[in-house]
């Protein structure tokens, strides 16, 4: 490792790091525009000039671009270098407009301090400032381009790191400019992230456009719960209010950067029709009123009906505590199995994913980006999980190739192989794969267990030749490679898949290759639910038991049986049935508004919460401010009331998990209390650090470390599937990045950034039934008919329709998240 000397300091850093992060180690910050450690290095502004004194180089040179070398004697203060770095400032100050009392940037903008700190105050240049016209990006990011001081970081972010095209560097010199070809949104669902590494006033956060500056908000490490990833965010709240949200250094997760879903999903937590008060029937009831009344009506029924006639809906967005104290609570109690996922398909898949993970084989986001062969698996990564395709684009960056092997028309950016095959298909195809890229050799040394089950492994796609080759070729490279990273999703897909994807990693780890394994989860803390679930208990068994009569109370914490369940006019029907509904939400949802007690909970922003995400990673969220109903609301946009109070407004809301540990201390004659933690240490050791984590932290895995040998669990069917009719078509129905999940369809900034929903079908096969892209078509489905846009694709399976689960579109009329139809079903409006 190199060793040199920087301000007469000494420092030792591994080979490869530059001369600006050496700096920095020791505390040493050299001014710097252009480089950004998420984008490395460019030398553009000119601005981290230092003098090398002596060693291999010397003279001023750009602290980014010169690698640390032995030798090296750096000075950051030497006069040379401080008027060189002055001259910069006053260069790029010459165009810059002094408009700091009105720019969002103000009071955190890295040009004020890099200004002050090189004592630039008087404009020796005499001429007219250069200016420009600023552009229309859509509803998140504002542009005020006359503050650009050229530093590239916005399109070297949006174009190199993140893939996309439709923002840039236009004209050249001194008038070149950063924008759009035109007026309009940016496609990027990572477009708000150059809002976060621009380093002046160019381009600003629009939602929270202001509200405030840095010093007048509550600031607190936070984390994203807008999907399975667990993404570090920091929460700016002011006035019992969240602002904004920005991305949070987490070098095991997310690294510098967030998607948009996650930026601004947040909104969800200011909705004035958030329940704010609990209450009984129709009345609003004090806290501890309501929270007696639910005790005393829940014991009658315990007593009067059995515990097995009581009930527990939770679901992913729970926070670990939250579904601790739901575990706790019915298995003390003696109630039924609580649920957490909306069917057994769902639960089995996702608790089989869990079971099958080890730290070992487990891969974060940061390992993806290291991988040199991804096959993707049962999974749309924008759609999501966005900030997975991020970090595959990284790998591919690299040189690695990237294979997706799923029948919806998914779009990544960046070029990759897309394999269109049916989704009962790809344990086939999978299986096809892994059989000609080890050999019964490398099997036979791992163990008697994998050599049969490579006998098992099917030769032959004999549905398409094309496919076939297609597979062939892929597993010569599959062969050549050393680290492949198998991405698989648990959302769509037949039952089997995720032990299929484990064993495929586990035989390919046995071929001596360092293999990892990525799963996606439908929500951000499904895999705590796995964890601590003991079956696959889901909302279909419990809307059959209430159905029949079995359950009389149910209670349904932060879950919405409405929202994503296909059927939703069965449970109309079935909640006529219960003599008690309890409902724990900070959402306004349609079971909360059919509840005979709503105890009002609280959201990660106002209250301390653990989750764990996709690779058992363990992480802890802080309170960003202590809630209450926003200003705003109280006084309608003008100075709060003048009346003092003991209590915050709207300030009743707990903790779901604390909310009932107070309701279950009636009912049980242990009583336990609040604190859920030695309850789950004794669930799961691996808890135990759960108590000492700091939320600065990269978080803890919550897995076994190893696993002893392979642990095939595959029985998997690698059968050949017959030609589907010409005459039907399934119907699957899938996420989008905006509009169907749950959190951020209540976010009126995350709703700017929603497209109509679309129904999309291959063109041949459109073409077949006299349909044509953007033809309004209805579809006649076992709840109804429904009218939607058609968009005819070319990258999608033979016989797929697929439909998003879109908040402005009626698709519960299917009934069903998969569903078989006629081409008689679907016509032209």
């Amino acid at each position: 490792m190199p060793k040199l000397v920087i301000d007469n300091l000494e420092i030792e850093v591994p080979e490869g790091t530059k001369v600006i992060d050496a700096a920095e180690k020791l505390g040493i910050m050299i001014p710097r525009f252009c480089y950004h450690p998420g984008l490395g290095s460019l030398g553009a502004c000119r601005m981290c000039a230092v003098k090398f004194v002596d060693g291999p180089v010397k003279g001023i040179e750009m602290s980014c671009m010169e690698d640390a070398q032995d030798g090296m004697v750096v000075s950051t203060t030497d006069p040379e270098a401080v008027e060189f770095r002055k001259y910069v400032i006053e260069w790029l100050m010459m165009n810059h407009p002094h408009d700091c009392p009105v720019c969002d940037e103000g009071g955190h903008c890295l040009l004020q301090d890099e200004t002050v700190s090189g004592g630039h105050g008087i404009r020796r240049y005499p001429g007219k400032k250069r200016t420009y016209r600023d552009q229309h990006l859509g509803e998140f990011v504002q542009h005020e381009m006359n503050r650009c001081i050229h530093c590239w970081r916005c399109r070297r972010f949006y174009q190199e790191f993140a893939g996309y095209r439709d923002f840039g560097a236009l004209q050249i010199a001194n008038r070149t400019y950063f924008g759009r070809y035109e007026d309009g949104a940016l496609e990027s669902p990572f477009s708000g992230n150059i809002i976060d590494i621009c380093p002046t006033g160019v381009l600003t956060d629009k939602p929270s456009r202001y509200r405030g500056r840095r010093w007048d908000y509550e600031r607190a490490p936070s984390l994203c719960i807008h999907c399975s990833l667990g993404c570090s965010v920091v929460g700016s709240a002011r006035y019992r209010e969240i602002i904004r949200l920005e991305a949070r250094l987490n070098q095991a997760v997310n690294g510098y950067f967030i998607c948009d879903r996650g930026r601004y999903g947040f909104q969800y937590a200011n909705r004035s029709d958030r329940p704010r008060r609990a209450r009984v029937g129709e009345a609003a009831r004090p806290w501890p009123s309501a929270l007696d009344e639910a005790a005393e009506k829940l014991m009658h029924i315990h007593r009067a009906r059995g515990p097995q006639a009581v009930a527990c809906l939770g679901s992913p967005r729970c926070s670990v505590e939250t579904i601790g104290h739901i575990v706790r609570l019915s298995r003390d109690l003696g109630w039924q199995e609580p649920a957490f996922f909306m069917d057994a398909t769902g639960a089995g898949k996702t608790r089989k994913a869990v079971s099958r993970l080890t730290s070992s084989l487990a891969a974060s986001m940061r390992e993806a980006e290291e991988a040199d062969f991804i096959l993707a698996v049962a999974t749309d990564p924008v759609n999501e999980a966005p900030m997975l395709s991020l970090a595959m684009r990284q790998a591919f960056r690299k040189g690695a190739k990237v294979v997706v092997l799923d029948p919806r028309p998914v779009s990544l950016p960046f070029a990759f192989e897309h394999i269109p095959v049916l989704l009962e298909e790809m344990p086939l195809c999978q299986g096809i794969l892994l059989k000609h890229t080890v050999t019964r050799e490398e099997m036979e040394g791992v163990g008697a267990e994998a050599t049969a089950y490579y006998e098992r492994l099917p030769e032959r796609y004999s549905t398409d030749p094309s496919t076939h080759e297609s597979l062939l070729r892929l597993a010569g490279e599959l062969r050549d490679s050393r680290k492949p990273l198998l991405i698989c999703g648990t959302d769509v897909g037949p039952d089997e898949m995720p032990d299929a994807a484990a064993d495929f990693v586990s035989l390919l780890r046995g071929a001596n290759r360092d293999a990892r394994l990525l799963f996606t989860f439908p929500g951000p803390n499904s895999f705590g639910a796995a964890l601590l679930s003991k079956n696959d208990r889901s909302f279909s068994d419990i809307l059959h038991q209430v159905e029949k009569k079995e359950i009389k109370a149910l209670l349904v914490v932060e879950a919405d049986p409405f929202g994503a369940f296909p059927d939703q006019e069965r449970w109309v029907e079935a909640f006529k049935n219960l003599d008690l509904l309890i409902v724990l939400d900070y959402l306004p949802t349609r079971s909360a508004e059919r509840a005979h007690i709503l105890l009002p909970t609280a959201t990660l922003f106002e209250t301390v919460s653990h989750w764990v995400n996709h690779e058992g990673r363990l992480q802890k969220a802080s309170a960003v401010h202590g809630g209450g109903i926003p200003f705003r609301q109280v006084s309608g946009g003008s100075h709060p009331p003048r009346i003092f109070e003991s209590l915050v407004p709207g300030g009743e809301a707990k903790p779901a998990g604390a909310a009932l540990a107070d309701l279950g201390s009636p009912l049980s004659s242990d009583k336990k209390g609040r604190d859920i933690w030695p309850w789950l240490i004794a669930e799961n050791p691996a808890f135990k650090h759960a108590v000492s984590l700091d939320p600065e932290d990269q978080g803890i895995r919550v897995i076994p470390e190893e696993t002893n040998g392979t642990l095939l669990k595959g029985r998997h069917d690698f059968a050949n599937r017959a030609q589907q009719d010409q005459n039907s078509l399934d119907l699957l129905i899938v996420d989008w990045t905006f509009g169907t999940e749950e959190l951020s369809g209540f976010s009126s900034f995350a709703e700017r950034g929603e497209t109509p929903p679309l129904l999309m079908m291959r063109g041949d096969e459109a073409a077949r039934l006299g349909l044509s892209d953007g033809d309004k078509v209805t579809l006649r489905l076992p709840g109804g008919s429904l009218e939607i846009k058609l968009k005819a694709v070319r990258n999608m399976a033979r016989g797929l329709l697929v439909m998003p689960k879109h908040r402005r579109l009626a698709w519960q009329k299917a009934r069903s998240f998969f569903l078989r139809l006629s081409t008689h079903d679907i016509k032209r409006s």
